[in-house]
């Protein structure tokens, strides 16, 4: 079964639920189960180079309740999912230095489990686990395309316009302002996070050579985004184009400060943007 049509049928089954209503919430829905998944395979990748500890409590990881098709259900996996995986994954407190339960507290801090039926939840999350295997490198490949699809949804899904700026568009200012390696990157309205994914496969295509070089580039790249629901799509943008531990995706508004108060260490070389257009 392809990839498009485990996200069609995974729709599907949200149709039938009382608790949704409307594309935005169905891709609110999706995306936040989708993000719990890829991280799940990412860490099986993780555990397989080295000494790797997870920042999810060991009975909240997808692997312990989600992948088996036979797990719990009904009323059972809905309490669990409202009770006790959003308020831990809300409120997740890093091990030391490791940004990465500080990535996974804000992409949850905003999302939403929208769905009423716990036994329709059960069929979504089988078709997204037998349906999406991250580690196989052509279903990612695939998946890059697949993500696309959902942001050009999302574009149609009412007042969601302002997030989807078109591919060729992305890619040909990017290609005009040329960031090289160690420029630092930013877009301070980064939506779904289209300009920098076109910066990453930039700098990869023209720059990376090594892994030093990889390094170089997983810190020169960084986006701050208003919304819960694009940020959320962002940050599982990075994951999906490599950024490991994207935790340079603020969830924040860039207008919110005076820009008298961006000290030196927050300066950047590159700015590439779209503007929400409207508002303030």
């Amino acid at each position: 079964m392809s990839i498009s049509s485990t996200i069609k049928s995974i729709q599907d089954i949200m149709r039938k639920d009382v608790g949704v209503d409307g594309d935005a919430q169905r891709i609110g829905q999706l995306v936040w189960m989708l993000f719990l998944k890829i991280y799940d395979d990412k860490e099986q990748e993780w555990e397989l180079f080295g000494d790797y500890s997870s920042p999810i409590p060991e009975h909240l990881r997808w692997r312990n309740w989600a992948a088996n098709a036979e797990g719990i259900t009904g009323d059972e996996l809905k309490q669990f999912i409202d009770n006790e995986l959003f308020p831990a994954l809300q409120n997740l407190q890093p091990k030391g230095d490791d940004q990465r339960a500080f990535v996974i507290k804000s992409v949850f801090e905003d999302a939403y489990n929208y769905m009423k039926s716990g036994q329709l939840l059960r069929q979504m999350i089988n078709k997204i686990q037998e349906g999406i295997d991250f580690n196989k490198a052509q279903e990612r490949h695939l998946f890059g395309d697949m993500y696309e699809q959902i942001l050009r949804d999302l574009q149609n899904a009412g007042n969601a316009g302002e997030f989807y700026t078109p591919r060729p568009v992305t890619e040909f200012m990017v290609r005009m302002v040329g960031p090289k390696l160690e420029d630092k990157v930013l877009d301070p309205a980064c939506g779904t996070g289209g300009f920098l994914t076109c910066t990453i496969e930039h700098k990869r295509k023209h720059y990376v050579k090594t892994p030093s070089d990889e390094q170089v580039l997983q810190n020169s790249i960084f986006g701050v985004e208003k919304k819960p629901l694009p940020h959320l799509l962002a940050t599982t943008n990075m994951i999906l184009h490599g950024i490991e531990v994207p935790f340079q995706i603020r969830h924040d508004n860039t207008l919110a400060r005076p820009l008298i108060s961006w000290g030196p260490k927050e300066r950047v070389d590159c700015i590439i943007t779209n503007p929400p257009f409207g508002g303030m």
